[in-house]
């Protein structure tokens, strides 16, 4: 297991200080398991301002198809054979086709009928309940046989900067015959990792960053949380891996209690920030891939320029596929590794 950094440096003339000679340190990490690189670079303070959202929040509140006095009128239904009712419903959470798929077989999770919840104040039970109704939806189409029930795929994008274009909490619930990008390139490389090593890559990783420390967590069930080594988010990441786990289907109660907190922890860590925004995706195998592990990447994002809705994605990022960092992962894995340690609990637990 390779941790890979090249150390570099930049020198300019700082105007701020009467041209002086000033250095400025850049790292460029590789992932070990799929080559791609992250620079650590461009460095600020890991603190931003939270502008007042109560225009957005209000403006956005009337037209909205996810409230309860919409959501059924406005939303399609799926056919007979996934779901007899036309929808699937957990207490006052509906999931629905999605009216603009990513793919053959595409759905929406509402996490309830507020139409806004603050970051901080998104509860275990919720994302749980949120994931719980995708799994039966993805338990449906595999039991029809559907082609396209091989990867299931689970994503969240909350709040504006993070892509969502409704303010209303959500997930993104697809399966696909077809692994996207990263997940495709995560498999070969699991894959061709098990062959040479005997052992699955993401067992390995939780063992060497276990033993190295500086990026891990911790443990909630068994599943192992850590921060990214060369992180998507330009303010780092917070990944989770289930043992003994290759897809969304073999989750268990107690594993859905365990992503729940484990997120719920990551919110209120970078909410402190004052970051308000951020994309998770889950990173299935198929059933029958014993190299793979399921796996989650919490990923906030922010607006460069909150005045002018600068976003975090630059030509660097979208066309370079080159992420950046503006922190060094493991200063933030301190920062936010005492919400693991005492994770929320859920409804009805002491």
């Amino acid at each position: 297991m390779k941790f890979e950094v090249i150390k570099k440096e930049a020198v300019i003339l700082d105007p701020a200080k009467g041209m002086q000679v000033k250095s400025i340190p850049v790292e460029v990490r590789t992932d070990p398991l799929t080559g791609r690189t992250s620079r650590i670079c461009h460095f600020r303070r890991l603190t931003f301002e939270r502008p007042d959202l109560t225009r957005l929040i209000e403006g956005s509140r009337g037209t909205c198809p996810f409230c309860p006095e919409k959501v059924l009128e406005v939303t399609p239904c799926f056919p007979p054979d996934i779901a007899p009712n036309g929808r699937l419903f957990h207490d006052d959470q509906v999931l629905f086709p999605n009216i603009a798929p990513y793919d053959g077989l595409g759905a929406v999770a509402t996490l309830g009928s507020r139409h806004y919840i603050p970051m901080a104040e998104i509860e275990p039970q919720r994302i749980a309940g949120g994931i719980r109704l995708a799994m039966d939806f993805f338990h449906r189409t595999r039991a029809i046989r559907h082609p396209e029930s091989v990867y299931h795929l689970l994503s969240w994008n909350y709040m504006p900067a993070s892509g969502s274009s409704l303010i209303h909490p959500h997930l993104q619930v697809f399966a696909s015959s077809t692994a996207p990008n990263q997940l495709r390139e995560e498999l070969a490389a699991a894959k061709a990792y098990y062959r040479q090593h005997g052992n699955t890559y993401w067992d390995d990783l939780v063992a060497a960053e276990k033993a190295e420390g500086s990026r891990y967590l911790g443990r909630i069930g068994r599943i192992e949380w850590l921060a990214g080594f060369a992180p998507f988010s330009v303010v780092g990441d917070v990944a989770a891996v289930v043992a003994d786990c290759r897809t969304l289907l073999e989750l268990t109660e107690e594993d859905l209690s365990g992503i729940a907190k484990g997120l719920t922890a990551a919110m209120a860590a970078y909410d402190k920030m004052g970051i308000y925004n951020f994309n998770v995706c889950f990173f299935p195998g198929s059933e029958q891939d014993a190299f793979a592990r399921l796996h989650m990447v919490f990923s906030p994002r922010i607006y460069y320029n909150p005045v002018l809705a600068t976003p975090d994605t630059t030509a660097l990022r979208t066309l370079y596929n080159e992420s950046i960092c503006v922190g060094f992962p493991e200063d933030i894995a301190a920062t936010i590794r005492p919400g693991f340690q005492t994770p929320p609990p859920l409804d009805g637990e002491k």
